[in-house]
């Protein structure tokens, strides 16, 4: 066995960052971006009224009690043609006279005269009114040239929308890792609308990768189940390969049981083996390997906690580094419930998390770590993180912590510079 650390380290280094590829802004969310993104132009474009008002010029009077014919009405997405005086009737978000560079709300003015046409004619200011009021300055969201969005920035609604009121339709971003799934397991039921055979379990893992890797923007070209064969085994590899995978990721049949034929059948393949064993719990006979036309092997034991820890703590990262993503921060809690871990290995345990009255926050243990439950894991609010180390933890001890999710929807702060979860 090698430590978690060296595992983790050794697999990311075998990775390899996808190329980017042109993206369409409305299919871009949850993609990563392959190159910076510049302004093509100021936001907002030009200067307009941040109310409804009077558009003034500050060399006028702007005090209490100033008198002002009106010129005309500006609304939002009228051009502005010629130099004006006086004052003109805006809307919010038009663009302001040529001429005029501040806004005095309607409210703080009084209505003198109308036109015959039941515009305003005339209005006297009640208060006084600053110069450069109530205007949005052209280029003060973003200025011409700016970097708005760096290299490795996954692309979140918010950035649709700064990318979009810029104008811009397409972004370079990191081309979808292609990921094959394989489960292994002859009393494995695929077809959720079949009846159980005696001996027979619904497949879970398949869905639950699928769905995990889904949230992670990726590709999924194929999810199989095969028997207790190699042969088949072999032949859904070669199929994954064939396919143009990245990454296959394979559960069950990795251990050292009579039908566990996943490292040999991997080698006869022409696999280099990466490693194989993890000192760590749940988990331990993860497999790693890099196939000859260059698809990275994740062989996970086929237990669904064993499942969760290898696609939490490995395939993420090696998916993160394939995406150009920068690695997560480390994020700590006190532990409520006292454990004593096994000392060599690292321990992965499912716990729910709440903030005290003063905005720490804890971590509860949920019961006992059972690898074949499910509901548990279901009900988690994150990973605690135990390392090899850790010894005796009573309640109280700081530790890790890591979102059940591939992006936590808590938003956490670094503690230490960004690196891999070791």
């Amino acid at each position: 066995m090698i430590s978690y650390a060296q595992a983790l380290e050794r697999l990311c280094a075998d990775v390899r960052p996808l190329a980017g590829e042109a993206c369409p802004l409305s299919a871009a969310s949850g993609r990563v971006l392959a190159r910076d993104v510049t302004s093509p132009m100021d936001l907002p474009s030009f200067d307009h009224a941040a109310m409804d008002g009077y558009a003034l010029s500050a060399k006028g009077a702007l005090g209490a009690g100033a008198e002002h014919d009106v010129g005309g009405s500006q609304a939002a997405g009228d051009a502005t043609t010629g130099a004006h005086r006086g004052a003109w009737e805006i809307m919010t978000g038009a663009q302001l006279p040529e001429g005029l560079d501040t806004v005095v709300p309607v409210e703080r003015t009084q209505l003198l005269s109308q036109g015959d046409d039941g515009m305003p004619a005339r209005i006297r200011l009640l208060e006084p009114v600053e110069p450069g009021a109530n205007v949005r300055l052209a280029g003060s969201d973003v200025a011409r040239g700016t970097r708005v969005l760096p290299a490795g920035v996954r692309i979140e609604p918010s950035h649709v929308m700064l990318l979009a009121a810029l104008g811009i339709t397409h972004v370079e971003a990191v081309r979808m890792p292609r990921v094959a799934i394989i489960c292994t397991g002859k009393e494995l039921q695929p077809d959720p609308t079949q009846p159980l055979a005696a001996g027979q379990i619904h497949n879970s893992n398949g869905p639950y990768l699928g769905a995990a890797l889904a949230v992670m923007g990726v590709q999924v070209v194929s999810c199989e189940t095969v028997d207790d064969t190699a042969d088949n085994y072999a032949r859904a590899v070669q199929a994954a390969c064939a396919a143009g995978a990245d990454l296959i990721v394979s559960t069950g049949a990795v251990s050292m049981g009579r039908y566990d034929f996943v490292p040999e059948t991997l080698r006869e393949l022409g696999a280099e083996v990466l490693f194989h064993k993890v000192a760590m719990r749940p988990g331990k006979p993860l497999l790693a390997a890099r196939m000859h036309d260059g698809a990275l092997v994740l062989a996970l034991p086929g237990t669904p906690m064993a499942v969760a820890v290898g696609f939490r703590f490995f395939i993420v990262p090696a998916l993160r580094r394939m995406q150009r993503l920068s690695g997560e921060p480390m994020v700590h809690a006190c532990l409520d419930t006292a454990q004593q871990p096994k000392q060599g290995l690292r321990h992965f345990l499912r716990a729910t998390l709440f903030q005290d009255g003063e905005g720490r926050l804890h971590a509860i243990v949920q019961g006992p770590q059972h690898p074949f439950r499910i509901r548990p894991f279901a009900e988690a609010d994150a990973w605690i993180v135990l390392p090899e180390t850790a010894g005796d933890c009573p309640a109280g001890t700081l530790v890790q912590i890591v979102g059940m999710q591939a992006f936590p929807a808590f938003p956490l702060t670094p503690m230490h510079a960004p690196g891999a979860m070791a």
